[in-house]
């Protein structure tokens, strides 16, 4: 089965390389980007202002090759690659819930960017609280991490080889 994805458009941020971009959005925060649309998708923008925040799907373009067990930037020890949120995926796809600041025609000006400038935008979907938040969740090996080792995290070029 082939699959064909295109991108929708691009992400424009602070970050030109790989070192020091947040490994997530919660360690992003502050750091304002615009993602920008292509104009023959930008009628699918109708009405996201009214959400606070989004999902991006977006492709880790800079990545080579995948792996499926990768050293995650959160730990010391290998884990399967769907056991983390590395860039080495089978299909190189990234999400980020970022903070919807505005929308400007087919530009979407967002906050918590953690993506390089450039990256391909795959979709965008609007966050509902009701349906995306679960109380009860557990977060499997990252339980053992704190937040504050996890803010101070960035990236490097580990995964783009």
């Amino acid at each position: 089965m082939t699959i064909e994805i295109e991108p929708i458009g691009y992400c424009v941020s602070p970050f030109e390389t790989v070192e020091c971009v947040p490994i997530q959005p919660l360690a992003a925060q502050g750091i304002r980007g615009t993602l920008v649309v292509f104009d023959a998708y930008a009628e699918g923008l109708k009405d996201l202002d009214g959400f606070s925040h989004i999902i991006v799907l977006y492709q880790f373009h800079r990545v080579k090759t995948p792996a499926l067990r990768v050293v995650p930037f959160m730990d010391t020890m290998e884990h399967g690659i769907f056991a983390t949120r590395s860039p080495k995926r089978p299909n190189r796809i990234g999400l980020s819930t970022l903070k919807l600041l505005a929308v400007h025609g087919n530009e979407i000006e967002v906050e918590g960017v953690d993506l390089l400038n450039q990256t391909p935008i795959i979709d965008i979907k609007p966050y509902f609280p009701k349906f995306d938040t679960i109380l009860d969740a557990r977060g499997g090996w990252l339980d053992k991490q704190t937040i504050s080792a996890f803010t101070e995290l960035k990236s490097d070029a580990r995964f783009c080889e």
